[in-house]
Protein backbone atom coordinates (compact mmCIF):
# COMPACT_ATOMS: atom_id res chain seq x y z
CA UNK A 1 0.00 0.00 0.00
CA UNK A 2 2.84 2.66 0.61
CA UNK A 3 2.23 5.33 -1.75
CA UNK A 4 4.08 8.63 -2.02
CA UNK A 5 2.96 10.27 1.42
CA UNK A 6 3.45 7.37 3.32
CA UNK A 7 7.31 6.68 1.67
CA UNK A 8 7.46 10.69 1.99
CA UNK A 9 7.16 9.81 5.40
CA UNK A 10 9.57 6.99 5.87
CA UNK A 11 12.27 9.51 4.40
CA UNK A 12 11.98 12.18 7.04
CA UNK A 13 11.54 9.35 9.27
CA UNK A 14 14.66 8.11 8.79
CA UNK A 15 16.61 11.58 8.67
CA UNK A 16 17.64 10.80 12.27
CA UNK A 17 20.28 8.25 10.63
CA UNK A 18 22.27 10.60 8.82
CA UNK A 19 25.96 11.27 9.93
CA UNK A 20 26.12 7.32 11.01
CA UNK A 21 28.44 4.86 10.36
CA UNK A 22 27.58 1.97 9.70
CA UNK A 23 28.55 -0.99 12.27
CA UNK A 24 26.64 -4.17 11.25
CA UNK A 25 24.23 -5.48 8.92
CA UNK A 26 22.02 -7.96 10.00
CA UNK A 27 19.65 -10.24 8.47
CA UNK A 28 17.19 -12.09 11.13
CA UNK A 29 16.33 -15.72 11.01
CA UNK A 30 12.84 -16.05 10.04
CA UNK A 31 9.53 -18.30 9.11
CA UNK A 32 8.51 -16.50 5.73
CA UNK A 33 9.55 -15.59 2.66
CA UNK A 34 12.82 -13.51 2.11
CA UNK A 35 12.60 -10.24 -0.05
CA UNK A 36 13.94 -9.51 -3.53
CA UNK A 37 17.50 -8.29 -2.75
CA UNK A 38 20.53 -7.62 -4.75
CA UNK A 39 23.49 -8.55 -4.67
CA UNK A 40 23.04 -11.65 -2.88
CA UNK A 41 22.62 -10.82 0.99
CA UNK A 42 26.29 -12.51 1.91
CA UNK A 43 27.84 -9.45 0.15
CA UNK A 44 26.55 -6.89 2.49
CA UNK A 45 28.43 -6.41 5.25
CA UNK A 46 31.51 -6.02 3.22
CA UNK A 47 29.95 -3.09 0.67
CA UNK A 48 28.37 -1.57 3.91
CA UNK A 49 30.34 -1.65 6.97
CA UNK A 50 32.23 1.38 7.80
CA UNK A 51 30.17 3.34 5.01
CA UNK A 52 28.41 6.52 6.38
CA UNK A 53 25.28 7.65 5.45
CA UNK A 54 24.95 10.91 4.03
CA UNK A 55 21.48 11.32 2.53
CA UNK A 56 18.01 9.92 2.91
CA UNK A 57 15.87 10.50 -0.65
CA UNK A 58 13.03 9.44 -2.27
CA UNK A 59 12.18 8.52 -5.69
CA UNK A 60 8.66 7.80 -6.82
CA UNK A 61 7.51 4.97 -3.46
CA UNK A 62 11.24 4.17 -3.24
CA UNK A 63 13.88 5.26 -0.12
CA UNK A 64 17.30 5.47 -0.90
CA UNK A 65 19.90 5.86 1.85
CA UNK A 66 22.92 7.36 -0.11
CA UNK A 67 26.21 6.34 1.48
CA UNK A 68 29.55 7.59 1.38
CA UNK A 69 32.47 6.24 -1.11
CA UNK A 70 34.37 4.32 0.88
CA UNK A 71 35.53 1.68 -2.04
CA UNK A 72 35.91 3.17 -4.99
CA UNK A 73 34.76 0.70 -7.19
CA UNK A 74 31.39 1.43 -5.73
CA UNK A 75 30.83 5.29 -6.24
CA UNK A 76 27.52 6.80 -5.13
CA UNK A 77 26.30 3.37 -3.42
CA UNK A 78 22.73 3.52 -2.54
CA UNK A 79 20.45 1.52 -0.22
CA UNK A 80 17.41 1.35 -2.21
CA UNK A 81 14.16 0.06 -0.28
CA UNK A 82 10.77 -0.66 -2.35
CA UNK A 83 8.09 -0.89 0.19
CA UNK A 84 5.70 -2.32 -2.15
CA UNK A 85 2.33 -3.50 -0.56
CA UNK A 86 3.46 -3.64 3.19
CA UNK A 87 7.02 -2.78 3.86
CA UNK A 88 8.14 0.12 5.94
CA UNK A 89 11.88 1.65 6.48
CA UNK A 90 12.00 2.58 10.03
CA UNK A 91 14.26 3.34 13.21
CA UNK A 92 12.29 2.56 15.99
CA UNK A 93 10.67 -0.91 17.28
CA UNK A 94 9.16 -2.46 14.19
CA UNK A 95 4.98 -3.87 14.37
CA UNK A 96 6.47 -7.85 14.67
CA UNK A 97 9.64 -8.89 15.19
CA UNK A 98 8.91 -12.10 12.97
CA UNK A 99 8.53 -9.41 9.71
CA UNK A 100 11.78 -7.59 10.20
CA UNK A 101 14.24 -8.33 7.56
CA UNK A 102 16.83 -6.20 7.53
CA UNK A 103 18.92 -4.29 10.52
CA UNK A 104 21.42 -1.32 9.33
CA UNK A 105 23.55 -0.91 12.56
CA UNK A 106 24.89 2.30 12.82
CA UNK A 107 27.09 4.22 15.05
CA UNK A 108 27.83 8.37 15.64
CA UNK A 109 24.19 9.08 14.65
CA UNK A 110 20.44 9.89 16.46
CA UNK A 111 19.36 6.83 16.18
CA UNK A 112 20.47 3.37 16.73
CA UNK A 113 19.44 1.60 13.12
CA UNK A 114 17.52 1.45 10.19
CA UNK A 115 15.57 -1.32 9.84
CA UNK A 116 13.57 -2.54 7.11
CA UNK A 117 10.18 -4.48 7.86
CA UNK A 118 7.63 -6.51 5.47
CA UNK A 119 4.58 -8.19 6.80
CA UNK A 120 4.24 -9.46 2.90
CA UNK A 121 7.41 -10.03 1.94
CA UNK A 122 6.77 -8.03 -1.17
CA UNK A 123 9.23 -5.56 -0.74
CA UNK A 124 13.02 -5.11 -2.36
CA UNK A 125 16.45 -4.13 -1.05
CA UNK A 126 19.21 -3.38 -4.07
CA UNK A 127 22.32 -2.04 -3.46
CA UNK A 128 22.87 0.14 -6.67
CA UNK A 129 25.66 2.79 -7.66
CA UNK A 130 24.68 5.93 -8.99
CA UNK A 131 24.26 5.00 -12.49
CA UNK A 132 22.19 1.30 -11.69
CA UNK A 133 20.22 4.21 -9.80
CA UNK A 134 20.04 5.97 -12.99
CA UNK A 135 19.35 3.09 -15.18
CA UNK A 136 16.25 1.66 -12.85
CA UNK A 137 15.02 4.82 -12.01
CA UNK A 138 15.95 6.96 -14.16
CA UNK A 139 13.10 8.84 -16.86
CA UNK A 140 13.51 5.94 -18.87
CA UNK A 141 11.54 3.84 -16.93
CA UNK A 142 9.64 6.37 -14.03
CA UNK A 143 8.05 9.83 -14.95
CA UNK A 144 8.42 13.17 -13.28
CA UNK A 145 7.60 13.08 -9.37
CA UNK A 146 3.79 13.48 -9.08
CA UNK A 147 4.76 16.43 -6.24
CA UNK A 148 7.57 18.03 -8.91
CA UNK A 149 5.45 18.11 -12.13
CA UNK A 150 4.52 20.96 -13.88
CA UNK A 151 1.11 21.49 -14.92
CA UNK A 152 1.96 22.20 -18.58
CA UNK A 153 4.08 18.76 -18.76
CA UNK A 154 1.09 16.98 -16.44
CA UNK A 155 -1.53 18.01 -19.56
CA UNK A 156 0.68 17.49 -21.79
CA UNK A 157 1.35 13.56 -21.01
CA UNK A 158 -2.40 12.72 -19.99
CA UNK A 159 -4.08 14.68 -22.78
CA UNK A 160 -2.57 11.94 -25.27
CA UNK A 161 -3.48 9.00 -23.61
CA UNK A 162 -6.43 7.05 -24.82
CA UNK A 163 -6.86 5.24 -21.27
CA UNK A 164 -9.16 5.08 -18.92
CA UNK A 165 -8.21 7.88 -16.16
CA UNK A 166 -7.87 5.54 -13.00
CA UNK A 167 -5.53 3.18 -14.26
CA UNK A 168 -3.73 5.96 -16.40
CA UNK A 169 -2.75 7.87 -12.99
CA UNK A 170 -1.20 5.09 -11.84
CA UNK A 171 1.11 4.44 -14.77
CA UNK A 172 4.40 5.15 -13.03
CA UNK A 173 6.43 6.07 -16.80
CA UNK A 174 3.77 8.92 -16.93
CA UNK A 175 3.92 10.21 -13.34
CA UNK A 176 5.49 8.86 -10.72
CA UNK A 177 3.96 8.37 -6.77
CA UNK A 178 0.30 7.92 -7.23
CA UNK A 179 -0.90 5.09 -6.14
CA UNK A 180 -4.44 3.02 -5.96
CA UNK A 181 -5.45 5.06 -2.57
CA UNK A 182 -4.67 8.74 -3.45
CA UNK A 183 -6.24 8.26 -7.54
CA UNK A 184 -9.61 7.90 -6.04
CA UNK A 185 -9.22 10.25 -3.81
CA UNK A 186 -8.17 13.09 -6.52
CA UNK A 187 -10.59 12.13 -9.06
CA UNK A 188 -13.34 12.27 -6.67
CA UNK A 189 -11.96 15.73 -5.18
CA UNK A 190 -12.28 16.87 -9.05
CA UNK A 191 -15.77 15.62 -9.70
CA UNK A 192 -14.02 12.71 -12.42
CA UNK A 193 -15.76 9.38 -13.49
CA UNK A 194 -12.52 6.80 -13.25
CA UNK A 195 -13.47 5.37 -16.18
CA UNK A 196 -13.87 8.74 -18.25
CA UNK A 197 -11.12 8.52 -21.25
CA UNK A 198 -8.14 10.79 -20.57
CA UNK A 199 -8.51 12.25 -24.26
CA UNK A 200 -11.86 13.14 -23.56
CA UNK A 201 -10.84 14.79 -20.79
CA UNK A 202 -10.58 19.02 -21.57
CA UNK A 203 -7.26 20.82 -20.40
CA UNK A 204 -9.06 22.86 -17.69
CA UNK A 205 -10.45 20.15 -15.70
CA UNK A 206 -6.80 18.52 -16.13
CA UNK A 207 -5.14 21.40 -14.59
CA UNK A 208 -8.11 20.78 -11.36
CA UNK A 209 -6.50 16.79 -11.63
CA UNK A 210 -3.05 17.82 -11.64
CA UNK A 211 -3.80 20.51 -8.37
CA UNK A 212 -5.96 18.47 -6.58
CA UNK A 213 -3.30 15.80 -7.25
CA UNK A 214 -0.60 17.71 -5.42
CA UNK A 215 -2.54 19.17 -2.32
CA UNK A 216 -3.77 15.83 -1.56
CA UNK A 217 -0.64 14.11 -1.26
CA UNK A 218 0.83 17.22 0.38
CA UNK A 219 -1.70 17.01 2.95
CA UNK A 220 -1.37 13.49 3.43
CA UNK A 221 2.57 13.76 4.32
CA UNK A 222 1.12 16.15 6.43
CA UNK A 223 -0.88 13.89 8.62
CA UNK A 224 1.97 11.40 8.01
CA UNK A 225 0.47 9.27 5.47
CA UNK A 226 -2.67 6.88 5.86
CA UNK A 227 -3.05 3.82 8.41
CA UNK A 228 -5.68 1.30 6.92
CA UNK A 229 -7.88 -0.89 8.95
CA UNK A 230 -5.42 -3.71 8.49
CA UNK A 231 -2.87 -1.25 10.13
CA UNK A 232 0.00 -2.11 8.21
CA UNK A 233 1.43 0.81 7.76
CA UNK A 234 3.53 2.60 10.57
CA UNK A 235 5.91 5.75 10.25
CA UNK A 236 9.70 5.27 11.35
CA UNK A 237 8.71 5.24 14.97
CA UNK A 238 5.70 2.57 14.74
CA UNK A 239 2.74 5.68 14.84
CA UNK A 240 0.07 6.05 12.57
CA UNK A 241 -0.48 8.06 10.05
CA UNK A 242 -3.47 10.23 10.47
CA UNK A 243 -4.59 10.75 6.68
CA UNK A 244 -7.20 7.96 6.81
CA UNK A 245 -9.91 10.04 8.61
CA UNK A 246 -9.60 12.52 5.85
CA UNK A 247 -10.37 9.77 3.22
CA UNK A 248 -13.97 11.06 1.13
CA UNK A 249 -14.31 7.48 -0.91
CA UNK A 250 -11.56 4.93 -0.73
CA UNK A 251 -12.67 2.10 1.07
CA UNK A 252 -15.83 3.50 1.68
CA UNK A 253 -18.39 1.28 -0.66
CA UNK A 254 -21.41 1.59 0.45
CA UNK A 255 -21.68 4.95 2.72
CA UNK A 256 -22.81 7.76 2.17
CA UNK A 257 -21.08 10.18 0.41
CA UNK A 258 -19.48 12.83 2.50
CA UNK A 259 -19.44 15.67 0.27
CA UNK A 260 -22.70 15.47 -1.70
CA UNK A 261 -24.64 13.72 0.95
CA UNK A 262 -26.95 11.71 -1.43
CA UNK A 263 -24.92 9.31 -3.46
CA UNK A 264 -23.56 5.84 -2.03
CA UNK A 265 -19.82 5.08 -2.59
CA UNK A 266 -19.75 2.77 -5.44
CA UNK A 267 -16.82 0.12 -6.16
CA UNK A 268 -15.52 -0.97 -9.40
CA UNK A 269 -12.18 -2.96 -10.05
CA UNK A 270 -10.27 -1.11 -13.13
CA UNK A 271 -6.51 -2.80 -14.41
CA UNK A 272 -7.26 -5.61 -11.19
CA UNK A 273 -7.13 -2.59 -8.81
CA UNK A 274 -10.08 -1.23 -6.81
CA UNK A 275 -11.71 2.04 -7.42
CA UNK A 276 -13.69 4.02 -5.28
CA UNK A 277 -16.26 6.64 -6.64
CA UNK A 278 -19.59 8.65 -6.42
CA UNK A 279 -21.31 8.73 -9.10
CA UNK A 280 -23.66 11.72 -8.25
CA UNK A 281 -20.19 14.05 -7.82
CA UNK A 282 -18.52 12.17 -10.42
CA UNK A 283 -21.13 11.45 -13.36
CA UNK A 284 -20.27 9.27 -16.20
CA UNK A 285 -21.08 11.93 -19.06
CA UNK A 286 -17.92 12.12 -21.11
CA UNK A 287 -16.79 8.95 -20.11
Amino acid sequence: MPELPEVETMRRGLLPAIGGTIERVEFPAIPYRPIAMSPPAATWPELLVGRKVIEIQRIAKRVLIVLDDKHSSDIGLRLVLQPKMAGIAMIGEPPTQAHTRLIIHLKDAECERILYWDRRGLGTAHLWTENQCAQNLGPAVLGPDALAVSAEVFIQTFRAVRREVKPALLEQRYVAGVGNLYDSEILHRCGVHPQRRCDRIPKKLWREIHGAMQAILNDAIAHEGSTLRDGTYRNAINGEGGYQNQHKVYDRAGELCQDCHTGVIERLVQAQRSTFFCKVCQPRQGA
